[in-house]
């Protein structure tokens, strides 16, 4: 079979003023009609940035492309001119962007965001253009396609958006797709969905896909062949069995072994629950809807308690109230009844000024520390803020204080007077986690954490929590969507579902024989 892209020794260099930025170099691979093509590899390892530099989307400068051909349908796309890549992008190559909500228009609805492909490719008038775009949406498992057709962006789930992009990526009948990372921060039922979407839509197309991943375990089942880069080369390429059965290069290895496996080395004993840390009775939180103004209960009668030293799984989809649960604990959002007791006094009914001397024993790692980190501050200003407004350390003790911090986070602490944009994700959820122990907290909520980690980076993150913990003696309430992840690192666990709790139990208990459908299904899904 012909290649449907051809791609010969790829260079993409960026020029910046702290020196040449090999980004991509030297990469070669071919695409086939009706096959997946999997590149993966960590953040950074030039897999996006080899599908930008062909499609011409790399930003000039400072990328640029040094050598290489690109050939596809008869041309090569390195050489082709702005108006003949527009006249190719979208039309026969199509790309889903890793982030639904920051890739589709904010201001314009999903009906017209699907047609101007249609309009601008295709000539079709814009009641064909609509019929198709409708047909479409049913197509990519759309339930009420007239009512998506005319709603916003902002009105759908992640899952919901990621299919209206591919969607988009569709409409035009291209015969290349380019998946970028298109399942990062997808629950594990919603990830399964959309793979299982785009193998069907390929079989019934027969369209070459390019799927790009940094995680080995979801494209298992979906590639023909893998590609897996490096600092911008390509240290291994074969077919997937024999990746990932034999994989010969030690980075490979490396991201195979890096994939959540296995159970807790050693489990918290759970069995004295005569004292728990936190107690949490009959709570329930609800919220407007700001369409009919009816409220609906995000946290529906929930009660658990959490005992010194341990860690408590919370899983659920998005949506199933896990996140405003964990914030309701902290009273980061306002609970309409119940109870919850913290080291033995009721806080539930606190006012901001009283909470405050609990603020210093509890706190909150966010999902994502990018939105949660000041980018004026550097990281000496993140770590010595809540040493300073608690009176914890002044002077020459908050300058040791910090430094501390940094060693216990595995940051050199000469990065202490670097911002947030000097850093890495996995850096980042460092410095935020760092942050969350200033204080010496007894409790620590853990929001999604490691969800849209490299999971090299991810593992990383899970020794040291688990590290810190046991240093530490902490509580923690880690919430998450991946059984898998809260498998290796809790003691027990809670399976949410539409407000409420639907399973709890020792973990292994839980994953060995689920009691709840739901439960069930949430292991089925999961990689």
């Amino acid at each position: 079979m012909t290649a449907l892209l051809e791609v010969k020794n790829l260079t993409t260099y960026f020029h910046t003023r702290n020196g040449v930025v090999k980004a991509v170099d030297d990469v070669s691979f071919t695409v086939k009609s009706g096959e997946t093509l999997a590149i993966v590899g960590e953040s950074g390892s030039g897999k996006s940035v080899s599908c930008y530099s062909m499609l011409g989307l790399i930003p000039s400068p400072p990328g640029r492309i040094e050598a290489g051909e690109a050939w596809f349908d008869g041309r090569d796309l390195l050489k082709a001119s702005q108006a003949e890549l527009r006249q190719i992008r979208g039309s026969k190559i199509a790309m889903i962007f890793q982030d639904p909500m920051t890739s589709l228009n904010p201001y314009l609805t999903v009906g017209e965001q699907l047609i101007e492909p249609l309009i601008f490719h295709h000539k079709l008038s814009r009641a064909e253009a609509a019929e198709k775009a409708r047909s479409l949406l049913q197509e990519v498992g759309i339930r009420d396609p007239e009512k998506t057709y005319h709603a916003w962006p902002h009105e759908f789930s992640g899952g919901m958006r990621q299919r209206v992009m591919i969607a988009m990526a569709l409409i035009a009948e291209p015969k290349l797709l380019i998946a970028d990372e298109p399942t990062t921060a997808l629950d594990v039922t919603i990830q399964k969905q959309i793979l299982e979407l785009v193998k069907e839509i390929q079989q019934h197309r027969d369209i070459g896909v390019i799927f790009i991943s940094h995680d080995l375990a979801v494209v298992k089942d979906l590639a023909d062949q893998v590609v897996v880069m490096k600092t911008g080369r390509v240290v291994e390429r074969g077919d997937a069995p024999s990746i990932f059965n034999c994989p010969d290069h030690d980075y490979t290895k490396k991201l195979l072994a890096a994939i959540p496996a296995g159970s807790k080395a050693s489990a918290h004993d759970t069995a004295q629950m005569s004292h728990p840390l936190l107690s949490v009775n009959n709570l329930v939180t609800t919220f407007a809807d700001r369409h009919s103004g009816d409220r609906f209960k995000a946290v529906d009668d929930i009660s658990f308690e959490l005992q010194r030293g341990e860690i408590l799984g919370l899983v659920g989809e998005s949506g199933s109230g896990k996140s405003t649960l964990g914030r309701s604990v902290l009273k980061l959002a306002q609970s309409d009844s119940g109870s919850i007791v913290f080291d033995g006094e009721e806080i539930q009914d606190l006012t901001a000024k009283a909470m405050r001397p609990y603020r210093r024993r509890m706190q909150m790692i966010f999902q994502d520390p990018y939105a949660s980190l000041n980018p004026r501050m550097t990281i000496y200003d993140t770590l010595a803020e809540p040493l300073v407004l608690h009176d914890l350390a002044k002077g020459p003790q908050l300058n040791k204080a910090v430094l501390e911090l940094m060693d216990d986070v595995g940051l050199a602490r000469a990065y202490v007077r670097k911002y947030p944009h000097e850093f890495s994700g996995g850096q980042r959820q460092r410095i935020a986690i760092g942050r969350a122990i200033a204080t010496k907290p007894e409790l620590v909520i853990a929001d999604e954490p490691v969800s849209a980690l490299d999971v090299t980076i991810q593992k990383q993150i899970l020794e040291l929590i688990l590290h810190l913990v046991d240093k530490h003696h902490l509580s923690m309430l880690f919430i998450s969507h991946d059984l898998a992840v809260v498998r290796v690192l809790c003691d027990r666990v809670m399976v949410m579902k539409q407000g409420r709790v639907v399973e709890s139990g020792l973990m292994e208990s839980v994953w060995s024989s689920p009691q709840h459908d739901y439960t069930e299904a949430l292991l089925k899904a999961a990689p």
